[in-house]
């Protein structure tokens, strides 16, 4: 057993309280963190809001199952007045896809999935799949569409080995101008099936070619959001409702949902109306109303303390505050390397997520496979994911430490999570 593994195991067997209790706050120096460097977060964030780089920001951190720092910086919303509060909602985008990944592995340990399964056996729309291969032919790209080899599975949903993608990051011309045919991305709204129905979604995206052979190649996109439409087929029951039912209730994740009311948008976390860094519109998805389909990818909304819970419960093995989600055995796999050679086949994880190398996939989020070969202050097995409008977590068992930060800052969120995250390992004292 590696390092990291052994670190989740030996957290998994501490006692657990018999009562529900709030997470415990601790001074930075209790759990081997320093006030003074912890101190420096806050500076360097608010030169980013000064200079109007960054709307505002909410920032925690946490060690040993305690808090050690937290804090909120900054505008709410920066067409209004009104500081950014520590309870402020969040859209999480892709970081939706770990609850997803979680409640899947539920379903797995109670027998109702097996992570070989083939899609089609929930979904039968899969059940004879095509994939768009490349070919050049006097010097001008085409595209030719052939059999699947092998029908893509729960397993490949969950390291995102599937074939599917995303339209706005396709580099397959002929799969990018499906999924626009069929409204699962326009080039003015990449999120546009959140407007089709959990059914429709299923029939446009059976219908469009892969983009890989399953199973050969990591391509981040779909895979999770028709995870989702899986796990309610087999829950029988709309995605939201039984994460809240199975996840969110069970951790006390109060503020964690799909949609928000109307009476809770003073607390809903917004950009600027151009972003800074990309000079482009800032197109939040709409949380004050009901999507049509629960997208398992990108849809949640949530704050920083619910996202420490759920952090938490994985840091510890799958239960927290006596209330047990997964087994040890099922963190251990989500937690490890399920890419291996696959990821010579093309960009990695982390260079997707942090713009640096080290990072493998696991069944759910990024996995550093390495405390070195990275440009980022790390130890191996630690998990991590952010989010495309700017928020970002990550968890290290080797220091029983948790990150998260969250921000509406999407066109910096790569330097703001390298930023976070050099200070918080830089903090580590003992």
């Amino acid at each position: 057993m590696t390092r990291a593994l052994a670190a989740f195991a030996a957290l998994v067997l501490s006692p657990a309280p018999l009562l529900a209790e709030p997470i415990p706050s601790a001074s930075p120096e209790e759990v081997g963190l320093s006030s003074a460097r912890l101190g420096r977060i806050r500076p360097a964030l608010r030169a980013e809001i000064d200079a109007k780089k960054l709307p505002g920001a909410v920032v925690l951190v946490a060690r040993k199952g305690k808090i050690a720092y937290f804090d909120a910086m900054g505008a709410r919303d920066p067409a209004k007045d009104g500081p950014l509060g520590k309870d402020a909602l969040f859209r999480m985008y892709s970081m939706t896809k770990p609850f997803v990944s979680v409640a899947a592995m539920m379903l797995v340990e109670e027998g109702r999935i097996v992570l070989t399964d083939p899609v089609s056996k929930y979904l039968p729309a899969f059940a004879k799949m095509h994939v768009s291969v490349a070919k050049t032919e006097a010097g001008k790209a085409t595209y030719e569409t052939v059999p699947a080899a092998s029908p893509p599975t729960i397993y490949d949903l969950l390291r995102h080995t599937s074939g599917l993608t995303y339209a706005s990051s396709t580099s397959n011309a002929a799969v990018k101008e499906a999924y626009a045919k069929r409204g699962l991305g326009r080039p003015d709204s990449p999120l546009s099936y959140r407007d089709l129905t959990p059914a429709e979604e299923v029939d446009a995206v059976a219908g469009a070619p892969l983009a890989h052979q399953p199973g050969r190649v990591w391509e981040y996109g779909l895979s999770t959001d028709l995870l989702g439409r899986v796990v309610e087929t087999v829950s029988g029951k709309r995605l939201s409702e039984l994460l809240e039912a199975r996840i969110f209730k069970p951790l006390q994740m109060s503020g964690t949902g799909f949609s928000i009311p109307k009476d809770e948008a003073g607390r809903l976390a917004e950009p600027f109306a151009t972003d800074p860094a990309t000079g482009q519109p800032s197109k939040p998805i709409d949380v004050l109303s009901v999507p049509k389909n629960d997208s398992g990818g990108a849809g949640a909304v949530s704050t920083a303390s619910d996202y420490l819970r759920f952090s938490e419960m994985l840091l510890r093995g799958g239960e927290l505050e006596g209330v047990r989600l997964l087994s040890r055995s099922s963190v251990i796999l989500m937690t490890s390397d399920h890419l291996g050679s696959l990821l010579e086949a093309g960009p990695t994880p982390g260079e997707q997520l942090l713009g640096v190398k080290g990072y493998t996939f696991g069944l759910g989020f990024a996995v550093r496979r390495e405390d070195g070969l990275s440009a980022l202050p790390g130890r191996a097995g630690e998990v991590t994911w952010g989010g495309a409008g700017g928020t970002y977590f990550f968890i290290d068992p080797q220091e029983e430490l948790i990150g998260i930060l969250m921000t509406t800052a999407a066109g910096a969120r790569i330097q703001y999570r390298k930023l976070f995250q050099q200070l918080v390992y830089a903090a580590i004292s003992d």
